[in-house]
């Protein structure tokens, strides 16, 4: 089996399973509160529920059409439904799926990239869940332990730690593009302050697109 039928065989797989467990995953979020809906009889007008949906788009709208586009790349079809299926997904699937990717120096967007990353995911998923009960059982003990300096800085710095290590990780790779990466974002909070929304469509878009002129014309040349 050549490769572009065996790439097509893995995408229909992915689908096949990927798709319709999303959808279910999706559908019975609902459940607990159309059961707190039916028990207590306290169902909503429909107007307050399309107000507090569209106070949630308008905050995190614009992820709905960045992440799917630009987590693409690294996780590819399986890996988005697992993120997506499973959550912390900038702050930890990404950063496993790359780091999963550079240890077995896999080329991105190729087949043997995308199981590396699923593999790397699956791996995450596992541990999180691992994680995840441990510290629901022991964290909150664990953590009152610590000094209130080292506790505050869990709370305000570990995200962006972890985003400044995969940005790392990756301007090491394209150092060109990373300072379009970073210089778009600085300049327009520096400058315009639009919305965050706004500052993150152009922030990742903006980037894509530098990179695909870098692409175009070293192919050129």
């Amino acid at each position: 089996m050549d490769m572009d039928a065996l790439t097509a065989k893995w995408k229909r797989s992915c689908n096949f399973i990927g798709m319709p467990t999303n959808l279910l995953a999706a559908a019975t979020s609902f459940l607990p509160v159309l059961w707190l809906c039916w028990t207590y009889s306290c169902w909503p007008e429909l107007d307050v529920v399309l107000k507090a949906w569209g106070l949630v788009a308008a905050s995190f709208g614009a992820f709905y059409f960045v992440e799917p586009i630009s987590y693409y790349s690294v996780v590819g079809l399986s890996g988005t439904y697992l993120v997506f299926l499973s959550g912390n997904i900038g702050n930890m699937r990404i950063p496993c799926a790359a780091q999963a990717l550079d240890a077995t120096k896999t080329e991105p967007g190729t087949l043997q990239a995308e199981v590396v990353s699923t593999l790397g995911i699956c791996g995450s998923i596992i541990t999180n869940l691992v994680a995840v009960a441990l510290a629901a059982c022991v964290g909150a003990s664990v953590v009152a332990m610590l000094p209130k300096v080292v506790s505050d800085a869990f709370v305000k710095y570990a995200a962006g730690a972890i985003f400044g290590g995969t940005f790392g990780n990756f301007a090491i790779k394209y150092p060109k593009i990373a300072i379009f990466g970073i210089g778009i974002p600085w300049a327009l909070l520096t400058y315009v302050k639009p919305p965050a929304y706004v500052t993150i469509i152009a922030a990742v878009f903006g980037t894509i697109l530098i990179a695909r002129i870098f692409y175009s014309l070293e192919k050129k040349a």
